[in-house]
């Protein structure tokens, strides 16, 4: 910056410029005129530093790409930035800081996103938020200090001609020495455009050093290099620069090395690259969260800065001097003027146009306020029962343009002595923040409002024109104070003027962080004594012409405004707001005007005046002998001040006129800069440095390095006050010298309690600071201000945040003023509103994480927004130390405003926090800044059979071994050893008995098979497969019939003739190109020799359709079964030996594998009898069977049962339930049906159907009181929340909650537990999730943190033995432990049937042995993790219960971190966290997590989801998740039981097949 102090600009050359800039903004002149203009303008003035030229020429050539030179010019230093938080010096600390980085190209990738979102957001009808004429102020919303009511603000910057000059001649440097590379986004598209290709580039050049990291901290103790920056490149050979492309992605390889063509896994490789740099150093010490998992606590950094100076000293104001004249109380200084010069102006108000709109004297002031008072006390209610009464609170609800009828309203309530409580204006029924100004009206007992005529009509109203009841508000009796509307006062009324007393004056409100509002109390005598301070401090005088633009209901407005204008009889012009949005300059034109002495503003109408003066030739402010900078105290207003000064100097603004104040709704004024004669007097200036500042510790920094933060002071403590500096925690202990802490006051001009609220007034305005020694300083108490600071040399107060903006993460303060600043400051493009950005933070993982969320422009690209958003990140890490944990950007105009046009925090944070913030870009950090994850696990050392004796056995444990009953004595159908031989048994002895009836979607019966119907059905099949299909005997059909009848009479056909039937789901005709692959794949690998069907499926298999998607002419044989032979076979097959096969079961698992399971005559036989004896099924009964009759359990049911057991089943065809959801349980209603089974898709189907049906169902006679069995078929962990909300929502039609239970089956075994009819209830325990992810069960009570229901799958079905193992060892464990079920029993299966004959796969899993005990016993491991546990329950044979509890399967389990996941359980917690989710899988790819959600609802709600996703993940698993997909409804694929495909999903995402509405990489 050194050329601005060689040549300042003469005054001539900064006017033209502003004028240059101002025609730019409006759009008078091109880019390229300016930058011609400019150029020439300053050639003569500046130095060229050797080098220069180029980038000159180049600036000013016409752009080539949209990331040269025009974007960047649009920053320029005038029209860009909220003054309030514009600083040169932090600007540029921000601009080299990111010059840092930008060598390092951060290999982050973008996100990618619909179409159809991205047009949606740019928001092509939009309205820009402040309609102003001047368009080179967008939104000049009426805010000013960091404050909540008071966020954001316009934009633009000072034409501050010196500093704009050496600012782009920096900037200009900066950026063509490329900072185009500074950005990751340049790097990936959105959408996908090519973005692998510059991969490798971007790849090898992430730097891995320490310093340079993103995710470890500089160490900002000393910035000299000590440390070389290594530039490890990456082998990039995976990704050669030659890969051959598929369309616009490269072929990478996974983590498997299996190759996937797409530019998801490009992103995704990208991202693993990113986070394979180093992280920050592990911490050694922990706090404990239960013993299972131990969080990592941050340390406090050894070399931090600590406090050294000695302790303070509490600083006294000059005394408060007592003037003779001074009124007793305000009120007799408005009778005293209101009597002595009723002529003389009190306050001039403003139209929109700037005209004088009315000027209120004295005179009428006390009149009115009079008769105001009068109406209030003796006009509402009755004489014996008046509304209100001295002492009573009353709302006043003026507009912001209506300073004169407030002001008429106060003082009516002082002079009847009643509290005025001054509100906002309520827009609309639910305001941002009005329902809890509600909530302060009804604490205060508010039941009348006083308002003006105009605003009366303006409020929203009802049909019959009455004011609606505001959400949250009391009842209130709306009171118009026009005088027209009053009567008058008699004669000899007249209010009481007594001297000021300990009475409550007014209540001001004020809004939390929270976003709470607490209402202050200011007592009488404080109201006098802080008018008499402030009278002092500035030094009015009657007469006086005061300027005020603030809102003149509260806080510095109010104070000097109203209050201290009347007592010393001054004149106030009041400048409304809606005329600021207009015309920024006119309260620089009423000063000129009126002569004015004093202007009360904030920085925010500095900087308008700034960005909007445009030379104008008449503006003097040399009358000016004070401008009250309200919001002095914020640390970013210094800027504003400097920047005005230097534009307005050259008008008559003196130096000293500029007077910071510091205030607080506690404290009232806290501090003052005094206006001064004396020019030569500099003021205060501190250069902090921001390191010591978030440790609490003063350090004065040369402005030069990176990371400060200028402050100015705001002058000394008021009159008559004594202020001190406090620790902010705990307890108040007087700070050193050179430390931070809390400002407190005390004084009796300050606050006296929030009302209504004695606790919290006990910790504010009842605070005994201490000394080191322990005593307090002082008898009298102090006033905590709620503004952070320190007393710097001669007594001058520094303020440098505030307690509402402090945000401590990981031990360290920030604030959130300084965040945004910072954020502001990283601005290559003019790409988010100014002052509509929120910065807040909020906790996850027992630690604060910051949240930065601001309004973009509807104009910027994806691209844009993204680069915007990396940098941003690079600037806050960089400056501040601090990770950002999530950044959000949302379309402008959407966030909450509050009433003066801010933005709403508290609000902004609850939408976050909601999932309703709809934001339109979304960036999550969770992998720099959580770190204080546990420790990834470390898997023990395989441990040998005899420790494992010792650990588990020696120690009394029993091991952990189950078994049903036996399956007991043979009865009369049982003698025979094939179904086939049940079935002709049956024929004969039963022949009418009804077998099956098929139910159609209406519920009526469809059709129905007697014995001997099915029968002479098999005969007719059999004879037709030996003589149409030339089968032997051992040959293999496919059956491909839809759920039904002749799928039966098939099964039975193939049976009689000898021949290996395997049930296959027929393709689905909508759909054909998915679904009939795997009947051609079935078909194939099982090797059929034919194919049997209905006439209709055998069409579709060779229609044109069909042929698209498989080669139709390799089928075999298909057999149509719908026109028979009508002969029987000459005779039936009888197998020789039970061990052959009866049929093959195929289903694909749900990681993807087809696997066909071969089941011998006699285990079919065995399965038969288990499930007879545990359902106790009889040619009595009648089953409901609603399930899919192609495999497992399902496929025996529907199939086989029936004949082994001779009872009728009722057979429902899921696929019917979609068009009359109620056909299952109307059914099972209608046939008196005691025993069904089902899936838990049909259980979801009823219950997301019929949820709000219960009525009309009970109504046409549904009665489910006779079930007393419902089972639901599956394999895999019981889904205890559905099965509940089932019993609950149909227990009104008399389900029994009791009757609903599970059943566990898996590929080597297909029913291992069924409820059954007998025995005890199922049992559910509740086990710690923490301990099951370390393959421990620790069984917790319910509702315990981190507890994880569990139900009991049924019980063990007769003939079962069951042994829990340890999958790595294979030996056995003990009761309670998590480990493999094997199952050892009769209807096992006999083995896998694969072509390829992977005789090690099939071996293992059929035929395992324990590694030590019971060696000789043949198990079957199921693949599925679960532990026995005996229960207090006794069962049918009077012995204790054995309850089997299955966790999961092990080839779905997740490891994460060293951890073992459950799928089921990171999805359970995702799909709690927002309505919108409707379903949610996730899968680990590589190291990475990834969550797919699908979205019920708009797309704009997609984004949303993401932090909540990652946070909930965070704080109830400890993972991290990498992506964030969302998806629509039904992309999740889910196979015919219900379970979710989570391996097709990932090979669908790796490549690129969801069409995602978002997806998001978390960095």
């Amino acid at each position: 910056m050194a050329d601005r102090d060689a040549l300042p600009l003469p005054l001539e050359v900064r006017a033209r410029l502003a004028e240059l800039e101002l025609e730019l903004s409006e759009g008078d002149i091109t880019q390229k005129g300016y930058e011609k203009k400019r150029s020439k303008l300053l050639g003569a003035y500046l130095p060229h530093p050797p080098g220069l030229e180029a980038s000159m020429a180049h600036e000013r050539r016409p752009p080539m790409a949209p990331s040269s030179a025009s974007r960047y010019h649009r920053r320029r230093s005038s029209g860009t930035r909220d003054e309030r938080y514009r600083s040169d010096v932090h600007t540029e600390a921000v601009q080299a800081a990111l010059a840092k980085h930008k060598e390092r190209k951060m290999a982050v990738p973008m996100p990618s996103k619909r179409r159809s979102l991205v047009v949606q957001t740019s928001m092509d009808a939009y309205t820009p938020p402040g309609l102003s004429p001047l368009s080179s102020l967008p939104p000049l919303t009426d805010t000013s200090s960091g404050s909540e009511e008071e966020g954001g603000q316009g934009e633009g910057t000072p034409t501050s001609s010196q500093g704009s000059v050496s600012m782009e001649h920096w900037i200009s440097r900066a950026i063509h020495q490329g900072s185009t590379t500074s950005s990751s986004s340049s790097s990936t598209q959105s959408g996908g455009s090519g973005a692998a290709g510059r991969l490798a580039d971007v790849l090898a050049q992430t730097h891995v050093g320490k310093s340079e990291n993103h995710s470890a901290p500089p160490d900002v103790t000393t910035y000299t290099s000590e440390h070389p920056v290594q530039v490890e490149r990456p082998q990039v050979s995976t990704v050669p620069r030659t890969t051959p492309k598929y369309g616009n992605a490269e072929l990478m390889e996974t983590g498997d090395g299996v190759p996937v063509s797409s530019r998801v896994s490009a992103k995704i490789q990208q991202l693993v690259n990113t986070l394979k740099q180093p992280r920050r150093p592990p911490l050694r010490e922990f706090f404990v969260d239960d013993f299972e998992e131990l969080l990592e606590v941050q340390q406090p950094d050894p070399n931090q800065p600590r406090p050294e100076g000695a302790q303070m000293i509490a600083i006294r104001g000059e005394p408060l001097g007592v003037v003779t004249n001074w009124p007793p109380s305000l009120e007799a200084a408005l009778q005293r003027w209101g009597t002595i010069s009723p002529k003389a102006p009190c306050l001039t108000t403003m139209d929109t146009n700037g005209k004088p709109l009315y000027v209120l004297t004295y005179g009428k002031l006390w009149s009115r306020s009079i008769k105001v008072a009068y109406n209030i006390l003796h006009k509402l209610g009755t004489k014996q029962e008046p509304m209100v009464r001295p002492g009573d609170r009353v709302a006043l609800v003026f507009p912001n343009n209506d300073p004169a009828a407030f002001m008429v309203a106060f003082y009516g309530c002082l002079l009847a002595e009643v509290v005025p409580v001054p509100i906002e204006v309520p827009l609309t029924r639910k305001d941002a923040g009005s329902q809890q100004i509600g909530f302060l009206l009804g604490s205060c007992g508010v039941t009348v409002a006083l308002t003006s005529d105009a605003c009366h009509k303006g409020l929203p109203k009802g049909p019959t024109g009455e004011i609606p009841q505001f959400k949250g508000w009391p009842k209130l009796l709306w009171f118009v104070t026009e005088s027209k509307h009053l009567s008058k006062p008699p004669r000899d009324w007249f209010p009481h003027i007594k001297d000021a007393n300990n009475d409550t004056a007014y209540i001001e409100y004020k809004t939390c962080k929270d976003g709470s509002v607490l209402g202050v109390t200011v007592t009488r005598i404080a109201l006098l004594t802080h008018c008499q301070a402030l009278t002092q401090s500035c030094g009015y005088t009657e007469a006086e012409i005061i300027v005020n633009v603030l809102d003149f209901k509260k806080d510095v407005g109010l104070w000097h405004g109203i209050l201290t204008s009347v007592m010393n009889m001054m004149h106030v012009i009041s400048i409304p707001y809606s005329l600021m949005k207009v015309n920024p300059l006119s309260w620089i034109q009423k000063v000129c005007q009126y002569k004015g002495k004093v202007a009360c503003v904030k920085s925010r109408d500095m900087h308008w005046a700034l960005v909007a003066h445009r030379d104008q030739r008449d503006i003097n402010l040399s009358s000016l002998r004070m401008l009250v900078v309200a919001d002095g105290s914020n640390p970013w207003s210094i800027s504003s001040c400097d920047a005005f000064l230097n534009v307005f100097q050259s008008k008559g603004l003196r130096p000293e006129v500029i007077c910071p104040c510091a205030s607080s709704a506690e404290a009232l004024t806290v501090a003052i800069r005094r206006p001064t004669d004396d020019s030569n007097q500099p003021p205060g200036r501190g250069v902090l440095s921001m390191q010591g500042l978030s440790y609490g510790v003063i350090r004065v920094d040369s402005e030069e390095r990176l990371s400060v933060l200028t402050v100015q002071d705001v002058g000394t403590v008021m009159p008559g006050a004594l202020m001190c500096v406090v620790k902010p925690e705990g307890v108040p202990q007087l700070c050193r010298t050179d430390e931070i802490g809390e400002l407190c006051v005390c004084s009796i001009a300050t606050g006296m309690s929030y009302y209504g609220l004695s606790g919290m007034t006990k910790n504010t305005f009842e605070v005994f600071p201490m000394s080191s020694s322990g005593a307090p300083i002082s008898e009298y108490p102090f006033t905590r201000t709620g503004l952070l600071g320190f007393i710097g040399p001669g007594g001058l107060v520094f303020v440098s945040g505030k307690m509402d903006g402090l945000m401590v993460v990981s031990g360290r303060r920030h604030n959130a003023d300084d965040i945004v600043a910072t954020a502001l400051a990283v601005e290559p493009m003019k790409f988010v509103y100014r002052g509509r950005i929120a910065v807040f933070s909020v906790t996850v993982l027992h630690d604060e994480r910051i949240v930065v969320v601001a309004e973009q422009r509807p104009d910027s690209t994806e691209e844009d927004s993204f680069q915007w958003m990396s940098r941003v990140l690079q600037a806050i890490d960089s400056i501040h130390n601090v990770g950002v944990f999530c950044l959000a950007l949302v379309p402008a105009n959407t966030l909450p405003k509050t009433p003066l046009g801010g933005i709403h925090l508290s609000e902004t944070k609850q939408l976050f926090l909601e999932g309703s913030l709809h934001p339109c870009n979304v960036l999550m950090c969770p992998h720099t800044c959580v770190t204080n994850l546990p420790k990834p696990r470390q898997k023990q050392p395989e441990i040998g059979p005899a420790s494992v004796m010792v650990g588990n056995l020696v120690s009394g444990k029993r091991i952990a071994q189950a078994s049903g009953r036996d399956l007991g004595q043979i009865e009369d159908n049982d003698q025979f050893l094939f179904l086939s031989e049940v079935l002709q048994w049956r024929a004969q002895t039963t022949p009418d008995h009804v077998l099956f009836t098929l139910l159609s979607s209406r519920g009526t019966v469809l059709s129905s098979l007697t014995c001997l119907q099915l029968h002479k059905r098999a005969e007719k099949i059999a004879t037709m497969l030996m003589e149409r299909g030339h089968l032997q005997d051992g040959d293999h059909v496919a059956l491909v019939y839809p759920p039904g009848i002749d799928l039966i009479a098939a099964f039975y056909g193939c049976l009689y003739a000898g021949c290996v039937p395997i049930t296959v789901r027929p393709p689905h005709p909508q759909n054909i190109a998915t679904t009939l692959p795997t009947v051609k794949m079935i078909v194939e690998v099982s090797r059929s020799a034919c194919v049997m069907t209905s006439q209709i499926i055998s069409k579709l298999l060779k229609s044109k359709e069909a042929s698209a998607a498989v080669d139709v002419r390799s089928w075999p044989p298909v057999l149509d079964t719908d026109d028979l032979p009508k002969k029987k076979p000459p005779q039936l097959y009888k197998p020789s030996n039970p061990d052959t096969l009866a049929y093959l079961d195929f289903s694909v698992s749900t990681t993807g594998m087809l696997a066909g399971v071969k089941m011998s005559h006699t285990a079919t036989s065995a399965f038969c009898r288990s499930i007879k004896l545990q359902c106790e099924l009889y040619p009595s009964r009648e089953v409901a069977i609603c399930l899919d009759p192609y495999c497992g359990l399902g496929f025996v049911l529907w199939c086989l049962c029936s004949v082994y057991s001779g009872h009728q089943s009722i057979l429902i065809p899921p696929s019917e339930l979609e068009v009359n959801p109620a056909l299952w349980l109307l059914a099972v209603s209608q046939f008196r049906v005691r025993d069904t089974f089902c899936s838990y898709s049909v259980m979801e189907l009823c219950t997301k159907g019929l949820g709000l049906q219960t009525e009309s169902l009970k109504s046409r006679g549904l009665d489910l009181s006779r079930v007393r069995t419902c089972v639901v078929v599956a394999e895999e962990r019981p889904r205890i929340a559905l099965t509940q909300s089932f019993s609950k929502l149909f227990k009104d039609l008399g389900l029994h909650p009791r009757a609903v239970s599970t059943s566990f089956g898996c590929r080597v075994n297909l029913a291992i537990c069924l409820q059954g009819t007998s025995g005890p209830d199922p049992t559910t325990v509740y086990v710690d999730m923490r301990a099951l992810r370390h393959d421990r069960v620790r069984l917790v009570e319910r509702g315990s943190p981190h507890s994880l229901p569990l139900m009991e799958s049924g019980k063990i079905l007769p003939g079962v033995r069951i042994i829990i193992a340890n999958p790595e060892t294979k030996g056995p464990l003990g009761d309670s432990h998590l480990g493999e079920i094997w199952v050892h029993c009769s209807h096992n299966g006999s083995g896998y049937f694969t072509v390829y004959g992977d005789e090690a796969l099939q071996s293992d899993h059929f035929n395992s042995h324990l590694s030590f005990g019971d060696t000789q016993t043949v198990w079957a491991r199921t693949g599925y993790l679960g532990f026995l546990r005996r229960t207090e329950l006794t069962d049918a044979s009077g012995e204790r219960h054995d309850a089997l509890y299955v966790v999961g399967a092990l080839d779905e389990a997740m490891e994460l971190r060293g951890m073992r996941y459950h799928p089921i359980d990171i999805e359970t917690s995702v799909i709690r966290t927002h309505k919108s989710i409707m379903e949610c899988a996730v899968f680990p790819w590589t190291n990475l997590l990834v969550v797919v959600v699908e979205l019920e609802g708009s797309e704009q709600e997609a984004l949303d989801l993401v932090p909540l996703v990652t946070n909930a993940v965070l704080e109830e698993h400890y993972l991290i998740v990498g992506v964030v997909v969302v998806v629509d409804i039904g992309v999740i694929p889910i196979n015919s039981r219900g379970e979710k495909q989570r391996m097709h999903l990932r090979d669908g995402f790796l490549a690129d097949q969801l069409d995602p509405i978002y997806v998001a990489y978390n960095m």
